[in-house]
């Protein structure tokens, strides 16, 4: 039996310098896979790169965050019938040639959402104080909550099944900052999630990060308070069909 395809979700803003080069090694990469950027608000020529480098486009016409974007993707993904979804960052940071690792050991290990880590085994890549700061916290977060134990809770470069995809359609999916919120809800829902090593790069010199300036006192606050109400609202099963709720959650 032929396996459902696969999608690879490439959410942008402002990227037309690296996202060729990025598209390009998803493709070889992932040559059965079909790519979709999705262009959230750009106001340089993302869009027009994506196209030429032979991607499917979703624009948004206005910047509406980076889970909005995810979101779009994985909605796409439900609606045209995709078996799996590898998402991956526009900038370069994150390396094409690991995402078959990531669905290698998703199948393997009977996963629904396998997260690339920079941080096993422990390796050189370094984050600033603040940041690492910021993962150690929200690694033990995650675990005191009941989540698993994963050393790159932060990581946009990850794998995800069928019905893992149909859970992030939910409305309890953030459009800004999905993180340690989102690997609740799956946990919540009977989700299995592993980590896989996989390369990474430093931001690229120049890029602007989600999380600077004054936005990480937004982020922990609103990471934790969505976390909260993941952990604490009713389960949304009919966010799901029948067929791909888990197990544990039908009697709910």
């Amino acid at each position: 039996m032929e396996s459902p395809p696969g999608l690879v979700i490439v959410p942008a803003f402002d990227e037309a310098p690296r996202i060729g080069r990025v598209l390009d090694a998803i493709r070889e990469a992932m040559r059965d896979a079909e790519i979709l950027v999705v262009d959230d608000g750009s106001r340089d020529d993302t869009a027009a790169c994506a196209l030429r480098h032979g991607a499917t486009l979703i624009s948004h016409s206005v910047n509406l965050g980076y889970g909005a974007a995810l979101q779009t993707g994985y909605k796409y993904a439900v609606r045209h019938g995709h078996g799996w979804v590898v998402q991956l960052d526009a900038d370069g940071q994150h390396d094409p040639a690991s995402a078959p690792a990531l669905l290698a050991s998703m199948r393997e290990r009977l996963a629904d959402v396998a997260i690339g880590s920079r941080f096993i085994p422990p390796s050189v890549y370094r984050m600033g104080a603040v940041r690492t700061g910021g993962r150690i916290f929200f690694r033990n977060f995650l675990h005191a909550c009941g989540g698993p134990w994963i050393t790159d809770p932060t990581s946009g470069f990850v794998a995800l099944s069928r019905r893992a995809v149909i859970l992030c359609c939910s409305d309890a999916f953030p459009h800004d900052f999905p993180d340690v919120d989102v690997l609740l809800l799956l946990n919540r829902y009977g989700m299995r999630i592993v980590e896989v090593p996989v390369d990474m790069a430093p931001s690229p010199p120049g890029h602007v990060s989600m999380h600077a300036g004054l936005r990480p006192l937004y982020y922990v606050f609103k990471i934790l308070l969505a976390s909260f109400r993941n952990l604490t609202a009713p389960r949304l099963v009919s966010t799901l069909p029948e067929e791909d709720v888990p197990h544990e959650a039908r009697s709910a």
